[in-house]
């Protein structure tokens, strides 16, 4: 039995239809750039999250560049976040000309440990960039409070988290600005590189627009150096078709990931924590493995069924990130879990007998 780690062409067959058409009508219109449909799902999107604007630009990685720039954080400037993410999280600090300063992570939730922030602040802290790991949201009443108390900006890294919850509200819309990737093994993914900036603020989402489309406030005005980043008009149609589809697909992925749990019972396998007051989106189902990971893995793909490490090597002790003079140790609980972390296959279509072949095989594994 193949399993892959996520199936798109499932997905993509149960929408065929409509997908077809609205990607029919783009091509007959030719408007490929900054179309009609780009403003309709920016729309939509805001009317999802509950918030009052959202700018599509070209990638995630793209949004969280053009959110630093927007919030006007700056060489000099120190952005906190954590070192067990993907790259682009620190490339993004490191782009807009800012610092990355890591805080360790929850062992519990694998997000940043909000009781460690506050000994992170200095008077360079002007951001922090607190990620969603995986589709459960981070503990934002605590980052909300010591953003108030220091005066800093939030800038919610919500990749893996789109449709996420914490209590009342969706991931991107607490803090100052949400950056969200389309990438097509998303929960919302694009058939290419997509993303998007939510806010509730007017001014940034006006530099948010100049900022995407090379600083141009009229047509051969410039009032900035910005970057060439604008949703597809073919994305943005294809993700508003997908939008419409999406409060099911992760109710079909918070099933799934629930009868995993179920069937994980009484074994040495931990599985993912959930508080009471988060709703998590399970962009990946990840459990921790204590010992016989790589062997448990290996034996995964040699039944033909996919598993990922997200991350196996934290971004402290990457070569990139050298001059932070980081050693390991530095981040013990981080460390800990790149040794740990195992991602099983997960989407809204995966069926019940191939959860169970999946968990056979790791159990067999254990042993």
């Amino acid at each position: 039995m193949k399993i892959p780690l996520t199936d798109l062409k499932r997905q993509y067959q149960s929408i065929k239809k409509e997908v077809d058409s609205a990607i029919r009508q783009v091509i007959t219109n030719t408007n490929f750039i900054l179309g009609k449909e780009v403003e309709e799902f920016e729309n939509e999107i805001a009317r999802y999250l509950n918030v009052k604007f959202s700018v599509g630009v070209a990638s995630g990685t793209d949004a969280l560049v053009l959110a630093l720039k927007a919030l006007d954080i700056k060489e000099g400037d120190e952005v906190i976040t954590t070192p067990f993410t993907f790259i682009a999280t620190t490339e993004a600090i490191v782009r807009a000309g800012a610092k990355p300063v890591f805080c360790d992570i929850d062992e519990k939730t694998y997000n940043i440990d909000t009781d460690k922030i506050e000994e992170k602040i200095t008077p360079n802290t002007k951001a922090i960039l607190p990620v969603h790991l995986y589709g459960l949201p981070c503990e934002m009443d605590k980052i909300s409070a010591l953003a108030r108390k220091y005066s800093f900006r939030i800038i919610e890294d919500v990749a893996q988290s789109f449709g996420a919850k914490y209590k009342s509200k969706k991931t991107g819309a607490i803090g100052d600005v949400g950056c969200f990737s389309f990438f097509p093994a998303k929960n919302l993914g694009a058939f290419g590189d997509g993303g998007m900036i939510s806010t509730n603020d007017g001014q940034t989402a006006e530099k948010l627009k100049f900022l995407r489309n090379h600083g141009q406030t009229k047509q051969y005005h410039y009032t900035m150096h910005g970057f060439n980043s604008r949703l597809d008009t073919l994305e943005a149609t294809i993700l508003k078709v997908k939008l419409h589809y999406i409060d099911k697909w992760i109710n079909m992925r918070q099933k799934n990931a629930a009868y995993y749990n179920k069937l994980f019972s009484g074994t040495n396998i931990i599985t993912p924590f959930v508080p009471n007051s988060a709703e998590h989106s399970f962009n990946y189902y990840t459990i921790r493995i204590k010992e016989k990971r790589d062997k448990i893995m290996d034996s995964l793909k040699e039944n033909g069924i996919a598993a990922a490490i997200y991350y196996p090597l934290c971004l402290h002790l990457q070569e990139v990130h050298k001059d932070l003079r980081h050693k390991l140790g530095d981040f013990p609980v981080a460390e800990k879990l790149q040794k740990e972390v195992l991602s099983l296959p997960m989407y809204p279509e995966l069926e019940k007998k191939e959860i169970e072949e999946i968990v056979r095989i790791v159990n067999l594994g254990m042993k």
